[in-house]
Order: structure tokens, then C-alpha cells, then sequence
């Protein structure tokens, strides 16, 4: 062995016992409240038993992400209460799943869809605008950024800090997932919400999908477009909401085709069904998903 290239057994393992904690990472995680943090907290408890380093950011009032003691939590004011945000919410689920016509059940959307974006926006816009906890998170060297980009404040967060994003979603509304990463989604082939179709359908059919994709083209501004004036405002250039959303390096897809119809997914579209299930004998038992919890530990291990 050359000179100075000796190493004492102590200094040898010390080394080799280096080696796990320079794979672990520093994660910043913004969440989107409800349902869709129950199985992301799932993956985060995983990435920490991996060793790496965990901090959420999130609002002071919300249904579902509380204070945890395995968790980082840095949490910021929003000008709403509790009780604000239960009612708005819980109007938002009962015009879902109520009964009616195609128009009559759209236009439902249309007024929920109002009142609950604007308080989601005004979450969005108190954290960005959090001086404090904004300069926290740009001196802190982060690695990646962790975010359901079923609102896209996470996404500019990873603009504003230049970091790689990781979106974990179940799906987008109007299908905005594949108009970001160029997916084709034709409405002869893919059924759009409240159709009741299959990727079979028949000319008339067909016709009716269309029909039907066509409210998505305003419902969806509703939504997302003051988010693209909130993030061009922020990030001081012009951006929509599919710039924001093609920037993602992976996502983790909340589906698998055992359950839907196969469809064009893009290289960096990881499919981890079985995530919202809770225990794997249920996964084995009702799904035949026998893969699911490894698929999870595989997607989980592409943060690293």
C-alpha cells in the first residue's frame, strides 16, 4: 500500500459507520391538509426510519396535520378559525356526493369550489409571505422538497428555494398531470369525471365524454389561476400552473392499473398503489397487492 494511504482498524470503522448517515437527507415537507396527508404522514415516518431528516411545514389551524414528537413541525398563522375551516370543508365533501343533474352538480362544484380555494389560497399566501419562516427555510440546506401538488403552494415554495421536487398525489383535478408532463388524455379514450364510462366506450359515448370534459376548462381556473397570479407575484416572473407542475422531478402515483384502466404515464411517474391502505394483510386479503408496501419502500428510496 502507498505511503499516507494507511488507515488504523479504530479509524476504519469509524468510517464505515459514517456511510449510513451520509445517505440519510434533510426533507422539507409542505402538505395538503385532509385525507391527503393521512398517507403521506405513512411515508414520512418510513423516510425517518431511513434516517433522514423530516420538517413539515403547515398551517396552525387544520383538520388532520398535528404536532408530532417524531416530527419537525415549523407552523405559521392563517387568518381563519377551526370552526371556519370544518364548515367550508364539510359543505365542500356534502356537494360531492349529493344527488342531481350533470349541470346542477357542476355548478355546486362551482360555489364550493370558490369558498374553499380562497381559504386554501389565503394559506398559501400567509406562508410565502411569512418573512420568518421563509428565511428559516432558505438558510436551512435542504435537499428536496416533498409536496402534494393537488395545491400548488408547494410548488412554488420549491421555485422560491431552488430545490428538487417530489410530488406524492393520488390524482389531479381535470387531469392537469398530464397536460404538465405532455400525457396524452384523449376524451375518446379517457373517461372524465361524474361519466360513469370505461376506456370502451362507443362514438356516442365518446361524444358524451367530451361533452363532459369541456366545464373542466373554467372549473379548474377557479382553482388554480389565482394561484399562478399569486405565484408570478412571488416569484417576480410569469408562470402558470403547469410550469409549476413540470418541474417535478418524480412522481408518486397513488394508482396502479390492478384497480384502473391503463393509461401513457412519463418515465418519472413511480405507480405505489396500496399506499392508503393501512395494514398489508388487507392489502393481501382484499387486493392481491402483495407488492404494495415494497412498492412503497421502493418509492421511498428514490428520495435518497
Amino acid at each position: 500500500m502507498a505511503p499516507g494511504l494507511s488507515a488504523s482498524p479504530p479509524v476504519v470503522l469509524l468510517l464505515l459507520s459514517l456511510l449510513g448517515l451520509a445517505a440519510a437527507g434533510k426533507l422539507l415537507v409542505v402538505p395538503v391538509d385532509g385525507s391527503h396527508w393521512l398517507s403521506m404522514r405513512e411515508l414520512l415516518d418510513m423516510l425517518q426510519q431511513k434516517g433522514h431528516e423530516v420538517v413539515v411545514v403547515a398551517p396552525e389551524v387544520t383538520l388532520h396535520i398535528k404536532p408530532a414528537k417524531n416530527l419537525v413541525m415549523k407552523m405559521y398563522p392563517v387568518p381563519f378559525t377551526q370552526e371556519d375551516l370544518n364548515r367550508d370543508l364539510q359543505g365542500s365533501v356534502k356537494d360531492v356526493f349529493e344527488e342531481g343533474s350533470f349541470l346542477e352538480r357542476v355548478i355546486r362544484l362551482h360555489q364550493g369550489q370558490k369558498k374553499t380555494s380562497a381559504m386554501f389560497l389565503a394559506t398559501c399566501t400567509h406562508l410565502i409571505y411569512n418573512r420568518e419562516l421563509m428565511s428559516y427555510l432558505e438558510e436551512t440546506k435542504f435537499d428536496a422538497l416533498l409536496t402534494d401538488p393537488f395545491l400548488p403552494c408547494g410548488q412554488i415554495v420549491a421555485e422560491h428555494l431552488s430545490l428538487p421536487s417530489v410530488y406524492f398525489l393520488q390524482q389531479m383535478p381535470c387531469g392537469l398531470e398530464y397536460q404538465a408532463t405532455q400525457c396524452p388524455s384523449p376524451p375518446s379514450y379517457v373517461p372524465r369525471a361524474f361519466t360513469d364510462l370505461t376506456d370502451h366506450m362507443t362514438f356516442l359515448q365518446r361524444v358524451k365524454n367530451m361533452i363532459y370534459h369541456i366545464p373542466n376548462f373554467f372549473l379548474c381556473d377557479v382553482i388554480y389561476q389565482p394561484y399562478a397570479e399569486l405565484a408570478s407575484e412571488f416569484l417576480k416572473r410569469e408562470v402558470t400552473v403547469p410550469d409549476l407542475l413540470r418541474q417535478a422531478s418524480i412522481w408518486l402515483m397513488k394508482l396502479d392499473f390492478v384497480l384502473q384502466f391503463p393509461k401513457p404515464l412519463m418515465p418519472n411517474m413511480v405507480l405505489i398503489s396500496g399506499v392508503n391502505c393501512a395494514y398489508k394483510r388487507l392489502n393481501q386479503a382484499i387486493f392481491g397487492l402483495q407488492w404494495a408496501p415494497q412498492s412503497l419502500f421502493q418509492a421511498s428510496r428514490l428520495l435518497v
